[in-house]
């Protein structure tokens, strides 16, 4: 049974996901107090995290940021739930880790899709090797680690899963809509500018450590490759 660990501090909402989340044959655990979250998703491993962007101690995008920061628990797939609603809100809850968003008041069957999705992405190519490798780019396909050189690099389910599919035909051209539907799932809504926020933290990411080999094609979308004359935008 998977564990949805729910990190919100107004009770009536906490209820509600809980007695929604459990009718879907979750296992749930509400955390209603900032400061003790990050050590609780340490201690219970949660498979899928709903993270309030509004908590009295500390922020949820700073909690977002300190879950990413961590090893052990980087790869739990985080949704942000907040009243924010402007674009640049977002992406600021995209840039500091978060891989879905959801604004309130929110739709239960909506959320619940978002949630499935999380957890049920179906794998975007059959995996028959462990390892995916362009250029200095080491993907492991088993472990979810990625390595440029000797450095290992930290990244975000879903950028770990967008980099996976680019680097699995290096050259070809995913339109922004074949990112959304293959990488967030086909019957969840996500504006196209959120592939946008997190092809740029992909690249920040990835640029520490060596070149930039993805490719900003207009009106086309993303590739992977190392051409020269191939011009970046983003």
């Amino acid at each position: 049974m998977s564990l949805i660990m729910v990190i919100e501090d107004e009770e009536s909402i906490g209820i509600l996901l809980k007695y929604n989340l459990e009718k879907e044959g979750y296992k749930v655990e509400i955390i209603d107090n900032g400061l003790k979250a990050v050590s609780e998703v340490e201690r219970l491993k949660p498979s899928v995290i709903i993270l309030d962007w509004m908590l009295p101690e500390i922020s949820g995008v700073e909690i977002c940021k300190l879950i990413r920061s961590k090893p052990d628990i980087k790869s739990i797939p985080i949704i942000m739930l907040t009243a924010k609603s402007q674009e640049e809100d977002k992406i600021k809850g995209l840039e500091s880790g978060a891989d879905d968003y959801v604004t309130k008041p929110f739709s239960i069957p909506e959320l619940m899709a978002r949630v499935k999705t999380n957890l049920r992405r179906a794998p975007i190519f059959e995996e028959k090797e462990r390892f995916i490798i362009f250029k200095d780019i080491s993907i492991d396909l088993v472990e979810k680690k990625v390595k440029r050189g000797e450095n290992y690099i930290h990244l975000s389910p879903t950028e770990f899963r967008l980099l996976k599919m680019l680097a699995k035909e290096p050259g070809k051209v995913f339109s922004r809509e074949v990112l959304l539907k293959s990488v967030w799932g086909e019957n969840i809504f996500v504006e196209s500018r959120t592939v946008d926020v997190h092809i740029r933290r992909l690249r920040s990411s990835l640029n520490k450590f060596g070149a930039d080999y993805i490719r900003t094609v207009r009106a086309g979308g993303y590739s992977i490759d190392d051409k020269e004359d191939l011009e970046n935008n983003d």
